[in-house]
């Protein structure tokens, strides 16, 4: 059984009292430095090296066998675990006594040489220990007991995921599993910096405050400037300030950064997200297409070593060439319905087919986005490129070049997600400014996700914006894909929550 709050409560009041023990003793209890000089795993793994060697290492108390004169510890460092052989003799009398003080959680610097326990277990015999930092709260240890029959239970497991997202820092402790995710998503960041890095594309960083917000369909945090007495938007997407730069003479830049979106909560949706964003002159949607197989690809070799994984049961190959599917045409093949022609009044008839709940006050390009999620999008299981969407729904990207009330974007989707989204950006400044004045008419009537005329960036456009091809990709939504967890909070560090209540 879980710990009662009022058994939480004694055992963190003994822990004080053990703290003023260890006070009195004139032990440090919460120490300045230690200088570590070796890891667990790299000890465990080439033990040939570093047997009979002196080394120093840090980590957390996870198990504690306290005998008489001599006691074994399990202690848990930044990349693994390995055990210490603490011996009265050897420490000194007052040190293991106030060893005798310390607690699972508490954090101690060993320095002793290495060497194999009778039962073969590599260790970390202690010449000296020291206590650099006193838990006084009691982590949670999840116990294992096999009953007769062989089944195994555990007990006290910090499973409870509000908790584990609340207290972050208490699940990398105790769940290694979850520390190996972040690790993980800061090696596939590292990686598609190192992709872009390598064909020359340059990393900059734009504006997080805006005065006009732009890039994407979405409603904005507002904030307020106090020093320009002006509000100021937290950005909904780095699109509009990286294509200014593509003005100005870069030809290929992009950014790795928090957006920030205020809209619902699910398991592929949070309102602060990271996004990477890349542009490149001279280029088209069908570049990019190759571009993002190139990339993904190199991502899951140099990260995994593969470029299949068991994704919640289902085996996906991100290897190029993707499948590449038109928009028009899956939505057709589905529904028998051609967006491209297709009446507002015929695309909500449509749509109560498939019981979706309408407002009343959509506009075209929204139906067509709804009957897209309703028919296709869950049958995007492999990796797809989807194409050729109608320009309602896509206001900064290019016409396309030879088909009539489209434009030449595609979005890419995995197991019914969307991972990134695409143009031949729009050049045409005063295409753009038609398209924005529409927009605005649409937030004028209701619509809140609407985007701004943004005057600024149609006069950059009127210096003349080369022919660009866009690209953004979520990050965390890639990453949940590739460490395969279902929920977009397991794959950020310290996910938004309600406060809590006491």
């Amino acid at each position: 059984m879980e710990n009662t709050q009022q058994e939480i409560n004694d055992l963190i009041k003994r822990r004080y009292e053990e703290l003023d023990e260890l006070k009195a003793m004139n032990i440090e209890t919460f120490a300045y430095k230690f200088d570590v000089d070796s890891y667990s795993t790299e000890i465990k793994s080439d033990f040939e090296k570093y047997e009979q060697k002196d080394v120093a290492v840090a980590g957390r108390l996870m198990a504690i066998r306290k005998m008489g004169k001599a006691s074994f510890v399990q202690m848990q460092d930044t990349k693994g675990r390995i055990q210490a052989y603490i011996r009265k003799d050897d420490v000194g009398e007052d040190v293991y006594k106030a060893f005798k003080l310390m607690d699972i959680g508490d954090i101690v610097g060993v320095k002793g040489y290495v060497f194999k326990t009778k039962m073969g277990e590599i260790s970390v015999h202690a010449k000296e220990l020291v206590l650099l930092s006193k838990s006084l709260r009691p982590i949670p240890i999840a116990k294992e007991v096999v009953d007769a029959n062989g089944n195994k239970k555990v007990f006290d497991q910090f499973s409870d995921i509000e908790l584990r997202y609340r207290q972050r820092y208490v699940d990398l402790i105790v769940n290694p599993e979850i520390k190996d995710v972040f690790a993980k998503r800061s090696l596939i960041v590292r990686e598609l910096r190192n992709f872009l890095d390598g064909r020359g594309y340059m990393e900059v960083e734009t504006p997080v405050l805006q005065q006009m917000y732009g890039g994407a369909n979405a409603k904005p945090f507002v904030t307020h400037h106090n020093a320009l007495d002006i509000p100021f938007f937290l950005r909904i997407a780095d699109e509009l300030y990286l294509k200014r730069l593509i003005v100005g003479g870069f030809d290929g830049v992009y950014e790795i950064a928090k957006d920030f979106r205020n809209e619902g909560m699910d398991k592929t949706h949070s309102p602060e997200f990271t996004m990477m964003e890349l542009y490149v002159a001279y280029k088209d949607y069908e570049w990019m297409m190759n571009t993002v197989e190139e990339m993904v690809e190199h991502v899951c070799m140099k990260v995994f070593g593969t470029t299949k994984f068991n994704i919640e049961g289902t085996e996906i190959d991100f290897k190029g060439p993707w499948q590449r599917v038109s928009m028009v045409d899956s939505i057709k093949e589905k529904s028998g319905v051609d967006i491209v022609t297709a009446s507002i009044d015929e695309l909500k008839t449509e749509l109560k087919k498939h019981h979706v709940k309408l407002e009343g006050n959509e506009n075209r390009g929204q139906l067509i986005d709804e009957l897209f999620e309703a028919v296709v999008e869950a049958d995007l299981v492999q990796p797809t490129f989807l194409y050729d969407y109608p320009i309602e729904i896509s206001p900064l990207a290019k016409k396309h070049k030879d088909k009539e009330g489209l434009v030449e974007r595609f979005e890419g989707f995995v197991m019914g997600r969307e991972i990134c989204n695409a143009f031949s950006e729009l050049n045409d400044p005063i295409d753009q400014r038609e398209r924005l004045e529409a927009q605005s008419r649409n937030k004028e009537a209701g619509d809140e996700e609407a985007q701004q005329v943004d005057e600024d960036y149609l006069r950059a456009m009127e210096y003349g914006l080369p022919p660009t091809a866009g690209l953004g990709i979520g990050i965390d939504r890639l990453v949940m894909l590739l460490t395969n967890q279902s929920s977009i909070r397991d794959v950020v560090l310290f996910p938004h929550m309600k406060p809590e209540t006491k």
